[in-house]
């Protein structure tokens, strides 16, 4: 089996093989000759990927390293005395981010070298899970935060010394019930016109289409669509009141 090496014995068409719902067609042959996608072979698009990422990973280890790193401190500085819900929430969220980093951001690095999966199945659903568990955490502490926010300046009065703590367990427990399904739509496949390749892909995880496409804005409005709505929401109305106190002042004055 020939494997090609210049453009022009390439497929033109990119397949991205990880969520295809059949990869049959990414393999041609023609006068016993296999023509395989740019995917299926090391590329500038892999070199990209690894480049961004290697980049990333450097300045956000730097960057969330040095944020929990300062916030340990200077609790260990002022350990007579409780936390504030605001440090142990951003101690939380930088986690959450260090987890991105040390987990997702490797994991892409070494799958965009590869090309294709070089473990098992077992690796396969982990890493799966871990891809968006480290992204879910994080958006869903934002949203805990901003909550916050809007209690302490909008509520006060409605002050609660464990609504913080009762709101990152929920972020946790949610990140956890949401990566879940990860686990078992991502699976090892052999490509079934390449013995020895394997891919670490959700094909055949969904009875129809329409089962996937739900699940993927499912997880959008979850990731994405809820923070946001929950982020405008809160600081618009903090905003707000912030105006309003500072119109009222002005007048006064």
């Amino acid at each position: 089996m020939k494997m090609p090496q210049t453009e022009d014995e390439v497929n033109e068409k990119i397949y991205d093989h990880r969520i295809m719902p059949d990869w049959s067609n990414v393999v041609n042959e023609t006068n016993g000759t296999m023509h395989y996608s740019k995917d299926m072979i090391f590329n500038d698009g892999h070199r990209l990927s690894i480049t961004v990422y290697s980049i990333l990973l450097v300045l956000s280890s730097i960057g969330n390293s040095t944020v929990l790193y300062l916030i340990v401190k200077r609790r260990w500085h002022n350990r007579t005395r409780s936390p504030s819900r605001i440090d142990i929430m951003l101690m939380h969220l930088a986690i959450a981010d260090l987890m991105v980093t040390f987990l997702l951001m490797p994991l892409e690095i070494a799958w965009a070298y590869t090309v294709q999966w070089r473990s098992t199945d077992f690796v396969c659903r982990t890493m799966s899970f871990f891809r968006v568990f480290g992204l879910y955490l994080s958006s869903f502490v934002l949203v805990s935060i901003s909550i916050d926010r809007y209690y302490a300046i909008l509520k006060p009065l409605k002050f609660s010394t464990n609504r913080g703590r009762i709101m990152l367990a929920i972020a946790w427990i949610a990140s956890v019930i949401c990566s879940t399904p990860q686990a078992f739509i991502f699976h090892l496949e052999q490509h079934p016109k390449v013995k020895g390749y394997y891919q670490c892909v959700a094909f055949h995880s969904f009875p129809t289409e329409l089962h996937k496409l739900i699940y993927q804005i499912s997880n959008m409005c979850a990731m994405y669509a809820f923070p946001l709505v929950t982020f405008i929401y809160c600081y618009g109305r903090i905003y707000l009141e912030i105006y309003r106190k500072s119109f009222a002042r002005f007048r006064r004055s």
